[in-house]
């Protein structure tokens, strides 16, 4: 396992330094960034924006990630490792947000400061959240769902990981929506730790069981498209997403998917180097950056297309 995070490390610190080889031996600042994955849009659109700022910055950010969000394990030992390395700030998107406090306690303790992005953790030390209210975000998902039953149906809701705060924010919000419609049954809640199999797998489960299913709400967008291949034989469904991964929004331009809500993940990465920066400089900086969510219908999916087609062309 450390050889293959050692080879991660060096492959990222040699792309680092072609990539800007005038600024290679001059950077400011090593800022190590951890996410909890690289495999899909979201996590590759984050990347986007702490290369930009790093660019801007003049600063080298170590980029690195476990394999799969699940790998709480595997996320904490890259993140000591970059400790041990003595990087001068940490952006971390924790896979676990009470599993990595020790972590971060060490990294405190090592006067490295860690600055949260997408995820939170209830740690009083973090020098700063850049991300997004993710309750709020579930609320808007729950209220578009109950308008388009016209507040009577029965829904389901898939998951991250269970126990993830990001996703429980967004589980809750929508409840609390349905709470308020008698008529709105929530007849499955499972998890399918943001993967797209194993959301496929998931939902073709609920659909056994609730073959008269009215729709479902996936707390990321992997497991939305999942869903989507599972409803193939069932017929339409409503489904609401989460995160404006292409996948998500091409399959709302044809229909095939009702609606996601699209954070801000370049503003994320973008932001979380930026403060790491100002914080290093000495400047003072909010606790919390909110980098907003906006509802992505068939009515405005297509500005969403151009902006993601813009990212990653540039």
């Amino acid at each position: 396992m450390r050889k293959v995070l050692l080879g991660l490390l060096i492959l990222m610190l040699v792309v680092g330094l072609f990539a800007n080889p005038s600024k290679a031996q001059d950077n400011k600042y090593r800022i190590g960034v951890v996410f909890k994955a690289l495999d899909s849009d979201s996590w590759l659109t984050m990347k986007k924006g702490v290369e930009t700022a790093m660019r801007s910055h003049n600063v080298e950010a170590i980029i690195l990630a476990p394999d799969r969000e699940v790998n709480v394990q595997q996320q904490v030992q890259i993140v000591e490792d970059l400790i041990t390395q003595g990087v001068d700030a940490l952006c971390i998107a924790p896979s676990g947000s009470q599993e990595l406090i020790p972590t971060f306690e060490k990294a405190y303790q090592a006067g490295i400061p860690v600055l949260l992005i997408d995820t939170d953790a209830p740690w009083d030390k973090k020098a700063c959240f850049v991300g997004t209210d993710n309750y709020q975000g579930g609320t808007v998902a729950g209220s578009f769902i109950a308008q388009s039953l016209n507040g009577k149906g029965k829904v389901a809701l898939i998951t991250g990981i269970m126990g993830h705060q990001t996703h429980m924010d967004r589980v809750k919000g929508a409840e609390d929506v349905f709470a308020k419609f008698p008529d709105i049954k929530i007849v499955a809640k499972q998890p399918a730790n943001s993967e797209r199999a194993l959301g496929m797998q998931v939902m073709e489960n609920i659909l056994t069981s609730n073959p008269d299913l009215d729709a479902v709400f996936c707390t990321n967008a992997e497991m939305a498209v999942g869903a989507l291949q599972a409803t193939v034989a069932a017929g339409k469904k409503i489904i609401v997403g989460f995160d404006d991964d292409r996948d998500i929004l091409n399959n709302i331009a044809s229909g095939n998917i009702t609606a996601t809500i699209a954070q801000n993940p370049f503003d994320m990465g973008r932001f979380g180097i930026e403060m790491a920066v100002k914080l290093l400089e000495g400047e003072e900086i909010p606790k919390r950056i909110d980098t907003g969510t906006t509802l992505v219908t068939k009515d405005n999916v297509e500005d969403f297309i151009k902006k993601k087609e813009n990212i990653f062309q540039n």
